[in-house]
């Protein structure tokens, strides 16, 4: 083997890397179409394949209230929140 540059592996390498991303776009296109196929054939749904099944937001209870608004304490601060620190409340007072 002819001792290489590194500006010709680097040229061989761009050259295998196309060649290998032409290749996988073919093979990945069989093996999409055949997966189709059989789900088709077997009639598999996404639920099946544990896919309809969304990870839900955990629901935490609320820990400060005013009036009929309630926050959990977690994320953003809401607006009502805001404006009563704001005015010079605590929010301390509004713990349930």
């Amino acid at each position: 083997m002819k001792n290489l540059t590194y500006i010709e592996i680097q040229e061989e390498i761009c050259k295998l890397q196309k060649q290998a991303g032409e290749i996988r776009a073919k093979e990945l296109a069989e093996v999409i179409a055949d997966i189709k196929a059989k789900i088709q054939l077997y009639g598999i749904t996404e639920k099946d394949l544990g896919f309809s099944e969304k990870q839900k937001k955990p629901i935490y209870p609320p820990v400060y209230k005013k009036g009929n608004q309630t926050w959990s304490g977690r994320g953003r601060q809401p607006g009502w929140i805001k404006a009563y620190l704001e005015a010079g409340g605590k929010l301390a007072d509004l713990l349930i």
